[in-house]
């Protein structure tokens, strides 16, 4: 993956609490992989065919990386508001784990997401997935990008989110105007993709807990960070015509800690508290959907597992601690995207620029007393 360019929030004195893993990102997790792919017209004009912008694109999770055998990981799901689509969550919540891809791009992609995911899980998957007739149900969730984006134009194909699956990779994760964030906007700033890590010790073992958001939420007058309530002081270059909220947040969690799917859905509830600290209440019109899985407990899909099955599970009396690694990454994970992003030109309407926030002008405003 590319280097980034720009500092993000902890590297620019944003006083962040907890202790991040070496990456501070969620492949700081062993085992998970990252991929993106974008559309841009600004790179390939050709791209504009209806005479509007093209900005989007689509971000790939591989939870256990290419294992050829298929496993899953355990999993937890929550809406604090429900104006979006994750699909695959109704069996989450019942069945506790998913398997294959998770794929994050916009609100009119799905379906070309969900058919790559799926390609991609009959192919790598082989012989397992014929043999025993089972099914796909991949995660494939989404913000809206049409403000920056032609998003009515459908450009998002099969092909391009199987590029952001073959591109996974261990490693530092591109921020901001990258995959699926490319088009988004987060408190009325540039937006987009954003990641975070913390490190716990627990009973004398290391764990981590990860987080990646794709940030397209919040009005300017709500931004708040580390506790400073600065968007009203940033009034400049608002989007036009936004006077209620109209984007939304996805939240993924992942971690090697050993929960249970119950534990899980607990943990991926305190993603609301981590996207809250940055003044968001979830706006009725946001899609704040959120999903936490675990790599730990590792075993074969249940429908090729004996009648009894044995799991090792946190006890609940120690899950403070990992809580608030999950609150603080995923705040730490907005900021992150909005550090990372770049300017991008309105598409609708088509006169204007929506800015990626200024971080001196951030950091001097946090350091003014209140």
């Amino acid at each position: 993956m590319t280097c980034r360019t720009k500092p993000r929030a902890r590297a620019l004195g944003v006083p962040l609490p907890g202790a991040p893993g070496p990456l501070n990102a969620i492949t700081d997790v062993p085992g998970i992989e990252v991929g993106a792919a974008e559309l841009l017209s600004s790179r390939d004009p050709s791209l504009a065919t209806r005479g509007i912008q093209v900005q989007t694109g689509v971000t790939a999770i591989l939870p256990r990386g290419r294992d050829a055998e298929p496993k899953p990981v355990w999993a937890g799901q929550f809406s604090l508001n429900g104006n979006g689509e994750m699909t695959g969550a109704h069996w989450v919540r019942d069945g506790g784990w998913l398997a294959g891809p998770i794929l994050i791009s916009n609100s009119h992609a799905i379906g070309p997401c969900h058919t790559a995911a799926v390609r991609w899980m009959i192919e790598t998957y082989g012989a397992t997935w014929e043999a025993n007739h089972l099914w796909a149900m991949p995660v494939v969730a989404e913000t809206y990008d049409g403000v920056l984006n032609d998003i009515n134009g459908l450009h998002v194909t099969e092909a391009l989110a199987r590029q952001a699956i073959d591109a996974a990779a261990t490693g530092p994760v591109r921020e901001g105007n990258s995959g699926g964030g490319a088009g988004m906007i987060c408190y009325e700033f540039k937006g987009g993709t954003g990641t975070s890590s913390r490190r716990l010790d627990i009973d004398g073992a290391g764990f981590t807990v990860g987080a990646l958001v794709q940030a397209n939420h919040g009005m300017r007058p709500w931004l708040t960070v580390a506790g400073h309530r600065i968007g009203p002081e940033m009034p400049e270059d608002r989007i036009p015509d936004m006077i209620t909220e109209r984007g939304s947040i996805i939240v993924v969690l992942a971690t090697d800690l050993p929960l249970s799917p119950g534990q899980l859905e607990r943990l991926s509830r305190r993603a609301a508290i981590g996207i809250g600290r940055g003044g968001t209440p979830g706006g009725n019109n946001s899609g704040d959907i959120f999903l936490a899985f675990s790599t730990a407990n590792e075993m074969p899909l249940p429908q090729l597992s004996g009648a009894w099955r044995q799991m090792t599970t946190l006890n609940d009396e120690r899950l403070d601690p990992v809580y608030m690694a999950a609150v603080e990454a995923v705040d730490e994970a907005v900021l992150n995207a909005l550090c990372a992003a770049e300017d991008v030109p309105l598409a609708r309407p088509a006169k204007g620029i929506c800015r990626a926030i200024d971080t001196a002008r951030m950091m001097k405003l946090m350091r003014e007393p209140a």
